[in-house]
């Protein structure tokens, strides 16, 4: 049987006007919380403060769900809404998402990223039942968050990029082959991103709306697929990859950890670096945030690590981190803010 996953119901109003009746079960960060709380009212029987997306943990939350718990709240970010997707499908009960910024496309999509093996897993969880954006919330939000999804835009000038390259050396599936026509589609989505950007930066709510559009049709078009590949691939999988340098264990922000695998990527398939980067940093995006030992420690595991984790054919499959002409087009990111060695 073959699902095409619907977008879940989003519903664009004030938080003070959610009235909620059923037992409430909630996720959400401490921040998040702090920022939403005075104005939603709910029902609440158990809260808990996700801090990691491995399998086993989001399982053992599962197992603890308290019977009398109706519905799934997820206030935050990526990861909240992860974990209310997963419970929610696991024990079988609707989930509502509240997003306090527009960080991640994860609170629209019917799949949720899992840690497993030092790798990221997808699971089938089904699209929320509800999505409720308050404007005025996100507009408070930090700066490097508030539109930090643009990233997940951006990944499809890379991620079309490595698509094609698995096209031409036959190595997509049945299932993943390249389709210009979606390629198109996606392509015109990541164009529309870089005219937005600024907007988004800057926080006004016209440009969020316009984000807020292109996530849900990328997401649905990926829907429509059945696959990422249009917006995923080199750069997401150095994003994998680096995680557990950059963040010690600890949750780090997705745009920190995939930025710079954007740039990663369109230098190794001959980009010019200037555009994504001033976009970037336009829309809020932080540069830098990850140390240039862990990028060039990453960067020169990446070949075994996609093969070992079999990941979709990309141009890391083919990389010589150590080659003269892989170190050329390394250095035009600007990464190594060292300066000491090239990556």
């Amino acid at each position: 049987m073959t699902t095409i996953w619907p977008l879940p119901k989003i519903e664009i109003r004030a938080l003070s006007t959610l009235k909620e009746e059923r037992p409430v079960a909630l996720l959400t960060g401490r921040r998040a919380w702090e920022a939403a709380r005075s104005q939603l009212d709910l029902p609440l029987v158990v809260q808990a403060e996700p801090h990691k997306a491995t399998h086993e943990y989001f399982e053992t939350l599962a197992a603890n769900l308290p019977p009398q718990a109706e519905v799934i709240y997820g206030v935050g970010g990526g990861l909240v809404a992860d974990c209310a997707k997963y419970i929610g499908w696991k024990c079988n009960r609707p989930v509502v998402i509240v997003p306090t910024a527009l960080s991640a496309d994860g609170f629209f999509t019917a799949i949720v990223a899992v840690r497993e093996n030092d790798t990221v897993r997808y699971v089938s969880t089904g699209p929320a039942e509800k999505i409720v954006i308050d404007w005025d919330l996100i507009r408070e939000a930090p700066p490097n968050l508030r539109g930090a999804a643009i990233v997940e835009l951006l990944t499809i000038v890379t991620g079309l990029l490595d698509w094609r390259y698995a096209h031409e050396a036959n190595k997509t599936t049945p299932e993943t082959r390249y389709m210009p026509w979606a390629a198109g589609l996606a392509a015109g989505i990541a164009q529309q991103a870089f005219k937005i950007a600024h907007g988004v930066g800057m926080g006004r709510i016209d440009a969020l709306r316009n984000l807020l559009d292109l996530i849900c049709m990328e997401v649905q078009l990926t829907n429509q697929l059945g696959h990422n590949r249009p917006q995923e691939g080199s750069e997401q999988f150095f994003a994998y990859a680096v995680e557990r340098r950059a963040g010690g264990g600890r949750p780090v922000p997705y745009a920190d950890l995939v930025e710079p695998g954007i740039l990663i990527s369109a230098a190794l398939h001959g980009q010019d670096i200037a555009p994504i980067r001033a976009t970037l940093a336009s829309a809020g995006i932080r540069l830098g945030q990850i140390k240039p030992d862990d990028i060039v420690a990453t960067i020169h595991e990446l070949p075994d690590y996609v093969r070992r984790h079999n990941l979709p054919y990309s141009i890391l499959n083919d990389l010589d981190p150590t080659s003269e002409k892989a170190i050329e087009l390394l250095a035009t990111t600007g990464l190594d803010a060292t300066g000491t060695r090239p990556l």
